[in-house]
């Protein structure tokens, strides 16, 4: 059952906020509006996230706050739609316990969720790349053949994800000029050139727009759950397959790329948002840190040398 306070989807933020939200913040939300998970232990989650600011509650549940008034929207986007497309998948997704709403201190809506047990394959020791590339071409294959109507389409509610790459044209010139004389911008612009061309010409599906290593959570290896639905729409399914060059290497990308039965245009897609990814975080990285600025450069590399 999703409990959801009667002003919660309403009420409206009257003004963008840099947002402090800490622990003292969580326990007087949780106070006021649901007083019978008051008394539980309220630990931050580390490391933080972009979007939203986690925090255990307890050990079986967790309260996500959006971090800026970009993301609020995306709260009640999943409670609409993550309880529909969950019996229909082959992992686990969150699944939405309470929306808390707006209140001193925080003008947005939050959530609380189930808690899911899983190491994030981005740090997990026994990630099996191999097996995880399998185990999320089927999930996304599941994700993509779930009845769309109605679905949320490509907007700024998820920025664009599951839209037309074009959207990214201006900041991916930025970028290459940024660059230029560091990676091959000749090869990159054509690159982008010529998978913005294509496009997907199939009914639009679901997507889950954030598919990261952050966002996959492991158990013995084999994929778990996934998680942060926050860019969740209908669409084209090109941006979902991104993780392919941000992490897999190439006899994962091979697996994933065999189990996930797409056609040219739209892997091609693929490798242009991963490329348009790594672009713009190197394009505003400086270089100081030369082991954070190689990582966005290596997959660069990896959407070039792709033939």
């Amino acid at each position: 059952m999703i409990v959801v306070p009667a002003q919660a989807v309403t009420q409206r933020p009257e003004r963008s906020v840099a947002m402090e939200i800490d622990t003292t913040l969580v326990r007087k939300l949780l106070r006021d509006q649901f007083p019978r998970w008051a008394d539980l232990d309220v630990r931050p989650i580390e490391p933080v996230g972009w979007d939203n600011r986690s925090f255990r509650l307890g050990e079986e549940l967790v309260a996500r706050f959006p971090s800026d008034e970009a993301y609020a929207s995306q709260v009640e986007k999943e409670y609409r739609w993550l309880p529909r497309l969950a019996p229909h998948l082959p992992s686990a997704i969150p699944t939405p316990i309470a929306m808390g709403a707006p209140g001193p201190g925080y003008p947005w809506c939050w959530s609380i969720y189930d808690w899911i047990d899983g190491d994030a394959a981005s740090s997990s020791p026994r990630a099996n790349p191999l097996l995880v590339a399998t185990d999320l071409a089927r999930f996304l294959g599941a994700l993509q053949c779930i009845d769309q109507q109605g679905g949320p389409p490509p907007g700024t509610h998820n920025f664009h994800r599951g839209g037309d790459l074009r959207v990214y044209d201006d900041e991916v010139d930025r970028a290459l000029a940024v660059l230029d004389g560091t990676i091959d911008r000749h090869a990159a612009g054509a690159l982008w050139k010529k998978a913005v061309a294509t496009r997907w010409r199939d009914e639009p599906v679901w997507i889950h727009g954030d598919v990261s290593p952050g966002n996959l959570l492991l158990r013995s290896g084999r994929l778990n759950a996934v998680i942060d639905f926050g860019n969740l729409g209908v669409g084209d399914p090109a941006c979902d397959l991104a993780i392919a060059w941000n992490w897999f290497d190439v006899g994962a990308r091979n697996e994933f790329r065999s189990a996930l039965p797409l056609d040219e245009g739209t892997w091609l897609r693929g490798r242009a948002w991963a490329l348009w990814k790594a672009l713009i975080v190197a394009a505003r990285m400086t270089r100081t840190n030369a082991v954070e600025y190689a990582k966005p450069l290596q997959v660069i590399e990896r959407c070039l040398a792709e033939r």
